[in-house]
């Protein structure tokens, strides 16, 4: 189930894929020339790994409700 898909986020469209990992899952985003790590919290959110800028992290936090709502 590794198969890129593109996540839709507003007027944006990322290269995304899912990965399991262990007993959880990871989503990983192409969000310009980077990569993001986003695994989900004990409190069913996501959250960004690695390096998040400051001037990323509105972005971040908009990919990380979508990620969540995609995944209930």
């Amino acid at each position: 189930m590794n198969e890129p898909f593109v996540l839709q986020v507003n007027e944006h469209a990322f290269k995304a894929r899912f990965e399991r990992w262990g007993y959880t899952h990871r989503f990983m985003v192409l969000i310009g020339e980077e990569t993001f790590t986003f695994e989900p919290d004990e409190e069913g959110s996501y959250r960004a790994l690695g390096n998040v800028s400051s001037g990323n992290v509105p972005l971040l936090q908009t990919v990380a409700e979508k990620l969540a709502e995609l995944s209930k």
